[in-house]
């Protein structure tokens, strides 16, 4: 499993956050959730936190679906 790779973040003047994945956007905070997510990116590890914020983190079923016999 690779580790996520290609987000950032960039924080408006209104305090809104958003956070791109590869030079689009992936998601907009605002409110309470942004200062949520700027307390735990500054606290952990950034990209990883990114991922999981976004949504695009592992679903599970990346094993069963690459053990599958029309992807084999």
């Amino acid at each position: 499993m690779g580790r996520p790779s290609g987000f950032s973040w960039t924080e408006r003047g209104d305090g809104t956050v958003v956070v791109t994945h590869r030079g689009r956007a992936a998601t907009t905070l605002r409110g309470p959730r942004a200062a949520a997510f700027l307390a735990e990116v500054e606290s952990g590890d950034a990209q990883l936190v990114m991922a999981r914020w976004t949504g695009s983190y592992r679903f599970g079923n990346e094993r069963t679906a690459r053990n599958h016999p029309r992807n084999r």
